[in-house]
């Protein structure tokens, strides 16, 4: 990613330099998460004494196979579910007792998300899709306009920005989403699968974009795939075993 566009979207986030030492803290803290859903035969434990540090500027990647409870453990970190023990903090702040008011607020201020599926507003256009959450954080829609064009055109869809979701392609609308996520250049990012809706040309170039975001703002993603050649890329990879985080093996590409 240029040094323009970067700035840009990270303008609101401190350079990695300036969070080393003592400010260079983790951006996510999973302490002896715990995770359950109620059967009709009982309760079916997923996330056992889980544990995990995700740090500013490091990329780590969860891979595990389907129904091991990758998308239990986004949502407990998201604070989309609370656990059923253990703590959550988000940049230090403890998050697993606090109310919904004070979850959604950290949500909003720090976190971004990809999802597997876009989940773009239906109603509006992609440029309009990336101007209304930084309106709802306080920038001038003229600042936003111009940050989210910057992006769309890094992501080389900017000659769709006026195009509403239903007229793009699956690839476009997840560069949209993933744009979306980074917009208001949170500390944590969480994604579910971000390339997997992209070609592999396509996808090359919207990982870099994120790994040059990652390194050059401090941003700390935890990112879930099943692609072997992606997770490679990135500083470490974790799985989940019988409920817990542990490192994941080698794995062929």
């Amino acid at each position: 990613m240029n040094d323009e566009v970067a700035s840009e979207v990270v303008q609101q986030t401190p350079p990695a330099a300036a969070l080393r030492g003592e400010a260079r803290k983790n951006a996510l803290s999973l302490e002896g998460i715990a995770r359950g859903y109620k059967t009709g035969s009982g309760v079916l434990p997923v996330l056992k004494d889980a544990n995990l540090s995700v740090a500013a500027g490091e990329m780590v990647a969860l891979v595990a196979p389907s129904g091991a409870g990758k998308s239990t453990l986004l949502h407990v970190a998201g604070l989309l579910e609370h656990p059923d023990s253990g703590e959550v903090r988000i940049c230090g702040q403890p998050a697993s007792r606090a109310s919904d008011d004070e979850r959604t607020s950290l949500r909003r201020r720090q976190i971004g998300f990809v999802y597997q599926f876009h989940h773009l507003l239906p109603e509006f256009s992609a440029l309009e899709n990336l101007v209304l959450p930084q309106m709802i954080a306080g920038l001038r829609r003229r600042e936003a306009e111009k940050r989210a064009r910057e992006l769309l055109g890094y992501l080389h869809i900017e000659q769709r920005a006026t195009h509403r979701p239903a007229e793009l392609s699956g690839g476009e609308q997840q560069r949209v989403a993933i744009a979306r996520a980074v917009i208001n250049a949170p500390r944590l990012l969480l994604a579910d699968e971000p390339t997997g809706n992209l070609d592999p040309h396509t996808a090359e170039h919207v990982f870099a974009a994120l790994k040059s975001l990652v390194r050059e703002s401090g941003l700390a993603a935890l990112i879930a795939t099943h692609n072997y050649a992606l997770a490679a890329e990135m500083d470490r990879t974790v799985t989940i075993e019988n409920g817990a985080i542990v490192p994941a093996k080698a794995t062929p590409l």
